[in-house]
């Protein structure tokens, strides 16, 4: 079922949102470093890498230079369109393309690149490798603002790898323990939600028993 309305709602997105998309494909053709989509190898189901699309919102050699595939709030890599593109999340919609692939799902856990991913706990990493990685999750709807969060600290690496990735494996974990037709829909619900009204904290009522924060982000999310 989950399979069936991932083809059908990502090819109506496409459809519907087509006079947004070729707009900004032609903008960022023409500004920039003149590049419309970024590529990514990511971690998928099984373990297996994919190719991921998004929007080119950063310099082209973005992973080698400064903190590689982590961004922070007022990253110089990220280009002036980039900035609107990534804060209203419209960077993300070609993975729509993703989607309809079967690479992935439109809820799940986010795909990491591997050093992200080799950021979570072992015992989590087991769990988000058995279904397909989402276009949106509990993961990204409780970290909405996780640029923000590493902005505040001193030690933004140190922080993403000790504080926020544990944390967002264990709420991974939870997608996994309690995915269904239920949970689909109310992610799909939440995530429009949150862009709207994004501090928002209906998460925590649609899905009771999330894992609570950690000290060093208790009272943050």
């Amino acid at each position: 079922m989950q399979r069936f309305l991932d083809i059908l709602l990502s090819g109506l997105a496409l459809l519907v949102l087509s006079p947004l998309l070729l707009p900004v494909m032609l903008i960022l053709r023409l500004t920039g470093e003149g590049e419309v989509f970024f590529i990514q190898q990511r971690v998928g189901r099984g373990g297996r890498p994919f190719g991921l699309y998004k929007f080119a919102t950063m310099l082209k050699d973005s992973p080698n230079i400064g903190t590689g595939t982590v961004t922070v709030k007022g990253d110089p890599r990220v280009l002036p369109l980039g900035r609107l593109l990534r804060k209203t999340k419209l960077n993300e919609l070609p993975q729509l393309l993703n989607i309809l692939k079967g690479d992935m799902s439109i809820i799940g856990p986010r795909p990491q690149t591997q050093r992200c991913f080799d950021a979570f706990p072992p015992e989590s990493q087991a769990q988000i490798i058995r279904v397909r990685p989402g276009l949106s999750g509990i993961g990204s709807i409780v970290f909405r603002d996780e640029e923000e969060l590493m902005h505040a600290s001193q030690e933004p690496e140190r922080f993403y790898d000790e504080v926020i990735m544990p944390y967002k494996g264990r709420l991974e974990e939870w997608y996994v323990a309690h995915q269904g037709a239920r949970t689909y829909l109310a992610a799909i619900f939440v995530t429009a939600w949150v862009v709207l009204f994004p501090a928002s904290r209906v998460a925590w009522r649609l899905f009771p028993g999330l894992p609570s924060a950690p000290e060093g982000l208790a009272g943050s999310l």
